[in-house]
């Protein structure tokens, strides 16, 4: 199975420290916070990666070389100054991501999610046994989105507005999933509600580690807590 990890994003709410780095370089706990995706992708079996590229992106490969050193191959999906958000950015990556379904993960999160359970899961058969679409991983909301995105009713995700929990940014997706999408800038949320509402999308909850990387309070308290650790 290959797995995209998305870096694109220009990071404006932890400016200025994404001024003149992009976010998934910053450093946490010692070393980069995608380094650690990176990692446990390989340590999950994951052994092709792709990397999209956008905002100070030319430093994402200078940093990370083409993965050897971390035992995986590294493609890049360079989207300049294209903006092309987390839809489009996935599509213009599926020439490299091949033709079975494939990992995404968020670029700016922090997880101790088990990635070689989706690897088990998806990574020889698919959605072969089901019409699915996509997989999506949620968790419990946190406080800064109380509200969440999405429930889970028996391994189904819908729209339902009770007992939400929050989309991870980690997922398997089908390239079909992506059949009605054109090459331009769009959220992943517009294919994501058409595959809901047709059924085609299963789930689970993670209840572990998970932190959304969104401000750079929010950095220093992950930096704090991984030191703590050592």
């Amino acid at each position: 199975m290959k797995a995209m990890i998305l870096a694109a994003g220009r990071g404006q709410r932890m400016r200025p420290l994404t001024d003149a780095m992009p976010k998934p370089l910053l450093p946490v706990g010692g070393k980069p916070l995608i380094q650690y995706h990176i990692e446990r992708l390989a340590a999950a079996g994951v052994r092709e990666l792709v990397i999209n590229l956008a905002w100070q992106g030319a430093m994402i490969p200078a940093a990370l070389g083409d993965g050897s050193r971390f035992g995986v191959r590294i493609a890049y999906s360079d989207e300049a100054d294209a903006a092309l958000e987390t839809g489009g950015g996935i599509f213009k990556a599926l020439p490299l991501l091949g033709d079975a379904p494939f990992l995404i993960v968020n670029g700016d999160i922090w997880t101790d999610y088990p990635f070689e359970r989706l690897v088990t899961r998806f990574g020889a058969s698919g959605f072969a046994a089901t019409h699915d679409l996509a997989h999506l991983v949620l968790v419990p909301n946190p406080p800064q989105h109380a509200k969440g995105d999405f429930a889970l009713n028996e391994g189904r995700v819908t729209e339902a507005q009770s007992e939400r929990g929050t989309y991870s940014g980690i997922a398997v997706y089908a390239p079909q999933f992506f059949a009605d999408c054109l090459p331009r800038a769009f959220k992943l949320l517009t294919p994501l509600l058409a595959a809901m509402r047709a059924d085609r999308i299963s789930g689970e909850r993670y209840e572990g580690s998970w932190f959304d990387i969104g401000t750079p309070q929010r950095l220093v308290e992950l930096d704090a807590m991984l030191r703590a650790r050592v």
